[in-house]
């Protein structure tokens, strides 16, 4: 357990496969109990049984079982889950026992049903920013439990299990509109699941690269301020160790508060005076007092999102044709013929890459190989201005080098690398 984040949180790549090493359980104080998984599952135990806070995925609930089994003290009275993502639900059928309730939060079934329904959708998407994190094959074959709370908590609830109160309350958006944390008031302990994302003092993931609901930023700061004024001394989140020292968890929930609220200014101020999403985008530069980590979501795309929660899809710089089903790309054969052919249009798009502008020479290889998919000098091109990103990015956002890393490896396979 560690009480200072001033070297920064682990990456992200490191926290979800933590468990693959965990050979026991980490003793977060001596009733509360850590498995990790992709999401931890936590263990917590009274005087009348026990309860778990979140289960984490089906393939790691056996070892999760095992690693809590020396601490369980009685039956499972509750499973309470935290949102209804598969990394905090998946392991519900592994841990279940005669009696034992399960606890959602509002809208729960919904969320869940979303998300399971459209994996056809979601599932590929997942795969390719996260199937060489997760050491796997392709998208997950074998379908997720469908957990079906017996509870709802609509909005607060209190649970007394074996002289401990455990306080339900929803802080929706985090991660999922059902989001709930779980307050130990007496012992002054708070589970946020991912009511902040993946990885501590980050910034926010309002929009996710694999595809969600967004997440509203003036929602996100509500949460953040309900479980700020709990006046919590452990915090502990769906991945990572707990943040320590009611000192230190104020702190660092002002600092988060203060980070992502600067952005949101900076965003509504930009469109004040009248400038585009991108223009924001790249001029965007965190002052060292705000400055939080872009572990998983980024600044500059939190810009992107919430321009989108004031303004909605319309950009009117677009013109007309956002209205409407035609996309951009249907022209791309076009401006090829016009610029002389895809080799011409790698040709240029090699000159900007040479000139230190790959953003600049993915466009034109984007319109290359939408008119000729196959074409070699464009696809090398475009292998070239990726890993260019990739190098310049320094690795730090794991979602960012996951994509570029998947969009070299998917060329080199079309090249026969």
């Amino acid at each position: 357990m560690s009480e200072s984040k001033d070297s920064g949180p682990p990456p992200l790549a490191n926290l979800v496969t933590a468990g693959d090493g965990q050979t026991e359980a980490v003793a977060i104080t001596d009733f509360i109990f850590m498995a990790r998984d992709v999401s931890n599952a936590y263990l917590v135990t009274t005087a009348d049984g026990d309860v778990m806070i979140n289960t984490g995925m089906p393939d790691g609930a056996p070892r999760s079982a095992a690693l809590l089994k020396p601490h369980r003290t009685g039956p499972l009275r509750h499973i309470i889950l935290t949102q209804s993502h598969a990394d905090h639900f998946g392991g519900v059928p592994t841990f279940m026992e005669d009696g034992t309730k399960v606890i959602g939060g509002p809208d729960y079934c919904e969320g869940r049903d979303d998300m399971l329904g459209m994996q056809s959708f979601f599932g590929p998407r997942t795969f390719k920013l996260w199937g060489s994190t997760l050491k796997q094959d392709g998208p997950p074959r074998a379908p997720m439990p469908e957990v079906t709370p017996d509870i709802i908590v609509e909005d607060r609830m209190t649970l007394e299990v074996g002289g401990r109160t455990f306080e339900l309350i929803h802080a929706p958006e985090g991660e999922t509109e059902d989001n709930i944390v779980v307050w130990m008031p007496n012992e002054k302990v708070v589970f946020t699941g991912n009511t902040f994302g993946p990885v501590w003092l980050s910034m926010p993931f309002l929009n996710t690269l694999r595809g969600d609901k967004p997440r509203r930023v003036r929602t996100y700061l509500k949460s953040l301020e309900l479980v700020r004024d709990l006046g919590a001394e452990i915090v502990i989140t769906g991945h990572g160790d707990p943040i320590v020292g009611a000192d230190q968890v104020r702190a660092d929930l002002d600092r988060m508060h203060a980070a992502v609220s600067h952005v949101r200014d900076y965003t509504v101020e930009g469109m004040k005076a009248g400038k585009t999403v991108h223009q924001l985008m790249q001029e965007f530069v965190f002052p060292d007092n705000f400055r939080i980590g872009d572990f998983h979501g980024k600044a500059s795309w939190a810009v992107k999102s919430i321009w989108r929660e004031y303004s909605g899809w319309f950009h009117y710089e677009d013109g007309t044709t956002e209205l409407y089903g035609v996309p951009r790309s249907s022209v791309h054969g076009d401006i090829a013929e016009l610029a002389g052919g895809a080799d011409k249009l790698a040709e240029r798009a090699r000159a900007k890459f040479t000139a230190g502008q790959p953003l600049e020479a993915l466009h034109l290889t984007d319109i290359a190989l939408g008119a000729e998919p196959s074409n070699r000098n464009a696809l090398e091109v475009k292998r070239d201005a990726s890993q260019m990103l990739l190098e310049q990015s320094g690795g730090a956002n794991l979602s960012e080098t996951m994509w570029l890393r998947s969009e070299i490896a998917e060329v080199e396979g079309l090249l026969g690398n």
